[in-house]
Order: C-alpha cells, then structure tokens, then sequence
C-alpha cells in the first residue's frame, strides 16, 4: 500500500499547478540537482589567494605609480612649485581655467551654503546674465573639492591648486587600475592588466587630455566610468557567486550614478552602452533577467540626477531614458515562447522593431512635452557633420572648425601602430567577433549552446562579457573615426581588449580549434602563448618606450607666457572694477580665473546662449563673397583709421594683446 500511494500523490499534484508553485518547486529541484562542489584542497586555495593577492597589489601599484608619474611630469612640464600663483593659475587654458574659477570662488565664500547659492545664482561672471554655474557647467567636482578640502584641514597643509590637481591625478590613478581590473577579470591573469597600463601610459597623447587640461569634465568622470565597466564586467561573468554578484551590482549602480553627475554628456556614453546590453540581450548571450537589472540602474540614475541637478531637462529628453523605457515595455509585452522555434526568431526580430520604433516615439514625445534647449546644437551639427544638411550658420562652422571635433589624423593611427597596439587589436576584435557569430549562428539553427564555456570549447564568442565588450569598442570606434576628441574613449577601450586577447589562452585556443591544430596539443600551446606573446610585446615596450619616458622625467620644460602674465597684471591693477572683456572664448576664460573680471563669453559648447554670443563676437555675416572696400576689424583698429578711432581708445598693448575701450562719448570726428 505505501508502495501504491507515492505515485498516487505526484499525479494528485500534478493535476492541479500554480505557476508560483511550479517556479518555486523548479528552483528547488535545480538546487537539488546541482552537484555541491567539493572543497578545494588547501593549497588550492592558497594558491588562489596568492593570485589575487598579487593581482590586486599589481593592480593598486599600478595605479599609484600611474598618478605619481603624472605629478611628476606635470612638475617639470610647468615648473609649478617655483611659480607665483597668477603664473599658475594661467597653465589651466580654455574651459579649464572656468571650472578652475569656481573652485576658488567655493574657497572664498563665508560657508558652504552661501557658496553653492551664488553659485547656482552666478550674475558675476557673464555680463547682463544670470546663471546656474552648477547644473550648466557640472561643477559638482568642485564643490565635493572645496568640501573635502576644508573638511580635511588642508588649509593648513597644503595649497588649494596642489589640493585640487591632486585629487585629479588621483582619480587617473583609479583610472588605470579599474582599467587593469577589468582586463584581468576578462583574461583570467593579472598580466593582461600590466599590458594595459603599459599601453595606456605609452599612448597616453590618445588615451588621455590630463597632461594639457586638468579640470576638464571628462578627467573627473573617465574614472568612475572605468569602475562601472569593470564591476558590469565582473556582473555579466556566468560563475559568479551571490555575494560576488551583489557586490558588482552596488559598485556598478554608485558609479553609474557618481559618473552622471561628474559629467553633462554622461548620459550619451550611458546610451552607447544601453544598446550593446540590448544587442547582447537580442543575441540571448546572457540572462534576460540580469540585463534589466542593469536597465533600472540607469532609471535609478537618471531619476535621481534629475532631481539634484535641480530638475534637469536634458536627462528626460536624452536618448538613454528612451531606450530604457522601450526595452521595459518590449519586456512586458513579449510572448514566452519556446526557444529554437521559427515563431520565437520572428518574435526575436518583431522585438527589435519594436524597441527601435518606441525608443524613436517616446524621445520624441518627451521632447514636444518637456522644455528643454540643452544640447540642442548638437544634433545640427551631426547633421551638418554627416552631410545630411549644409548651413551658413556660424556656430555649425566654427565648431567643424574645432580640432576636436574633426576626423583622426594619420598620425593618431601611426602612433598606435608604432606601439604595437593596433595589430594585436584589430586581431583580437576579429577572432571575437567571428567566434561571436559563429555562436549566434549555433543558436539560430537550435543547436545547443553550453552557458559555461571552458578552456577545450575554443568558443570565446561564448562569452557574454567578452561580446558586450567587442560590441561596445565597435560603436566607441565608429564614433572615434569621425571626431577625433572621441578617441579618448575609445583608445583605452583598444588597450583593454588588445591586452586581454593576447593574454587569453581562451582567444589562442578558438583560433587553433578554426586552424584544426593537430601537431602540437591545441591546449598546452594556448597557455605556452597566452604567457610568452604578453612577455615578448613587454619587453618590446619595455625597450624601446621606458628610456623616452624616463628622459620625460629628467628634462625640466619651462612653460613661460610674458605677454599673459602681463595682461592679467594690468587688469587688476588698473582696469575699472565694473569693466566688461570681450574677446575669444579661451582668453575669456582666464581673464575670469586669473582677475575674476566680467566677460561676455565663456568657451562653453552646451549653452546656446554662449554660442550666440561668441557669433556676435567673432562673426560679421555677409550675403555675398565678394571684394569689400573695408578693411579687416583687427588690422584698421590697430593702425586708429577713422572711424574707428571715434569709437575705441587703446588703453593697453604688448606684443600678444591690445586692449580697447570703448568710446562712452562718441566724437563724429571727420
């Protein structure tokens, strides 16, 4: 009888399911199949934790000695502990000096609070305009700078510029330890992370602007980017344990967010990485449930950045809120279908559809609804970019004008290949990507995929977070082969990836498993070069590079600007207290830092207003190109030619500058 009732009773139960019982029941009983792993030897273990420990010293070392060489350098480039302070404050060029102004005017208000209000309500920097520094110009590094540094009692230790170009390097040094990290967690070994540092220091003209402008936006938010990447990295990995998955999951979501307020056009690097999540997703390369995951993180960010940069709109027109809230409602609405069917690969396609209508729908919706001028040059100046529009405006030409913003050089490609880090890239990205679709491909056909590959699989496009990788450093290359000021986020991408697929024996043993190696067993090889390929490019670099970076070191530049120094002088001693400059951006910008006088423009590019005004300063339009019987501005005000005489009076001169005021009362003199 007792034989007779245990079947009885699994049929009873199966006559009448609950889908939550039955998902609880299924995860119970893929925890009581899943074999308990025996416990590691001890040696095992040690010699694991030997591992990571010189990994993460590695890593750390890496990163200090990283920032240390950049504080040296800086020293003997500007010779700045011998200067006055008006001499270095005149080092800090263009939008720099700006953000470096705020800064100092955080150091000189009574209190925090009153700081951030004259901050947020600005009438002394641009004439006849009132402005909201904060949320305009992302100045939340500097109020976190002036905090810290009153909080720690740095007035006392250490000066205010070594104070805040300090904590720059410092967050470079992070910089290149969460790009060694990541590196690492993709490779298996810490020497992959020693081969991107090594590249990234090398190529550091195309990896970095830190060395010409420290207080630039993207040096403070770079950083914390890197640390977002490594711990998705870290997240996307399939043998994870929870707590390993957790903690990847609160480094990446405070980074994400630390990284959108660092920086006003976080959001548009955020948005490249929501579609390479969501390619990664359509490819069904990783976990659905995992991706959105990711998904609210970047809700939670926008969300809250909306409400403490007082109520931003360009985060609720941006494109990566679009994404997000269409690939949610996609999530909603999609069928659960069998998999390998031919209706689930329609179901696939009609997805894709789907959240490329709705994420074009809702950004245009928001837009119509939503009071926004933020940023809205931009998408003129891809058009005219692109040549989907030509225009006369001036604004548009100027900044096709701008050195940033044109295509690479050929030089920017010879300096990377002459570090040999091009080929070993161009060489990695292929090997993954085809072994990414080789992968896809096996899945469209319903064959069966393993979730975990090994090192005998030789099936690296198996990988989810290597995928999103490669789909992530090919929409960054794109981006960088048009503008030139991309290649800063995109170069350390080729140094990351390049370091891990030559330290890979993963990548080595896809590429003999395609060659069918048989000579030689395809496995010992893969570990013989995935150690000896790294060890040879070292020493490569090693030769030939670390002789030029010590001779860095060793010359003592002088940057010298009389004629600057001058200008400044004169302007604060002699200029009147209510006087307004005019003048090209980047001038404008130290005269503002350098004597805290009023000017007309900043060298802002994200503010319509400005733009405008540099225009009226700068451009004198014309209908026709033809021959003008007046002369050039600039050359008939110099020589005083009637009628400009009537009109401007030369107050200051030197070799570099002339300074003119204009005339309060008007001679008509003949």
């Amino acid at each position: 009888m007792a034989e007779e009732e245990g079947p009885t009773v699994e049929l009873r139960q199966r006559k009448k399911p609950k889908s939550s019982e039955n998902k609880e029941f299924a995860k119970e009983e893929k925890i009581k199949d899943t074999p308990i792993p025996e416990r590691a030897p001890k040696h095992v273990l040690f010699q694991r934790f030997a591992k990571v420990f010189i990994g993460c010293l590695a890593a750390v070392t890496s990163g200090m000695m990283y920032a240390l060489y950049l504080s040296a350098y800086h020293e003997r480039k500007f010779w700045f502990s011998n200067r006055q302070e008006l001499e270095r404050e005149i080092t800090f060029q263009g939008d720099s000096a700006i953000y470096y102004s705020y800064y100092k005017d955080m150091l000189k208000a009574p209190s925090f609070e009153r700081g951030v209000y004259e901050l947020t309500h600005n009438n002394r920097t641009v004439s006849l305009k009132t402005i909201n520094a904060v949320q305009q110009m992302s100045l939340y590094p500097e109020l976190i700078a002036s905090v810290l540094y009153q909080a720690t009692g740095g007035i006392e230790i250490i000066e205010p510029v070594y104070f805040y170009i300090g904590i720059v390097f410092g967050l470079q040094g992070i910089y290149v330890t969460a790009l060694f990290v990541t590196s690492w967690l993709m490779s298996g070994t810490w020497l992959a992370g020693m081969l991107t540092v090594a590249w990234f220091v090398i190529n550091r003209v195309d990896t970095t602007r830190i060395e010409y402008s420290i207080p630039l936006r993207e040096n403070w938010a770079l950083p914390y980017f890197a640390c977002q990447v490594a711990a998705l990295t870290g997240y996307l990995k399939s043998n994870l344990n929870t707590y390993t998955e957790r903690f990847c999951y609160l480094l990446m979501s405070a980074s994400t967010y630390t990284f959108m307020m660092m920086w006003e056009y976080s959001h548009y690097l955020l948005f490249l990485q929501a579609i390479s999540l969501f390619l990664l997703d359509s490819f069904s390369l990783e976990q659905s449930d995992k991706v959105h995951e990711v998904y609210k993180i970047y809700v939670f960010s926008l969300f809250l950045g909306y409400l403490l940069q007082f109520e931003n709109p360009a985060l609720l027109v941006s494109p990566l809120l679009s994404l997000v809230a269409a690939l949610m409602l996609a999530k909603y609405l999609q069928l659960n279908v069998k998999k390998g069917t031919f209706v689930a690969k329609m179901i696939k396609v009609i997805n894709f559809y789907l959240v490329c209508t709705l994420t074009v729908t809702f950004n245009i919706v928001m837009k119509m609804f939503v009071p926004h001028k933020e940023n809205g040059h931009m998408l003129k100046f891809l058009e005219v970019k692109f040549g989907l529009n030509m225009t006369k405006n001036f604004t548009m030409n100027w900044l096709l004008c701008q050195e940033s913003l044109q295509a690479p050089s050929q030089d920017f490609f010879l300096r990377l290949t002459q570090s040999s880090l091009l080929p070993f890239y161009i060489l990695v990205l292929i090997v993954c990507f085809l072994s990414m679709m080789q992968v896809n491909f096996r899945r469209i056909n319903g064959k069966s995929v393993k979730e975990t590959v090994t090192l005998e699989d030789g099936q690296i496009g198996g990988r989810p977070e290597i995928i999103y990788h490669v789909i992530h450093t090919i929409l960054l290359g794109s981006l960088a082969m048009v503008i030139e000021g991309l290649k800063y986020l995109w170069t350390p991408y080729v140094c990351m990836l390049a370091a891990f697929g030559v330290c890979s024996p993963e990548l080595w043993m896809t590429l003999f498993k395609w060659l069918r190696l048989r000579t030689v067993h395809p496995i010992l090889l893969a570990l013989i070069l995935s150690m000896a390929v790294p060890t040879i490019i070292g020493f490569s670099l090693w030769k030939e590079f670390f002789p030029k970076l010590m001779t860095e070191l060793s010359e003592l530049q002088e940057f010298y600007d009389p004629d600057t120094v001058e200008l400044m002088t004169w302007i604060k001693r002699q200029a009147p207290v209510a006087a307004v400059f005019a003048g090209s951006p980047q001038l404008m910008g130290a005269i503002k830092l350098c004597t805290g006088w009023m000017v007309t423009s900043l060298p802002l590019y994200n503010d319509d207003d400005l733009l405008k005004r540099n225009e009226n300063v700068v451009c004198e339009e014309g209908d026709k190109l033809t021959y003008s019987k007046y002369g050039r501005f600039c050359h008939e005000v110099k020589i005083n030619y009637s009628p400009y005489v009537n009109y401007f009076t030369r107050v200051y001169w030197n070799r570099s500058y002339f300074v003119y005021k204009i005339n309060t009362v008007i001679s008509f003199q003949s």
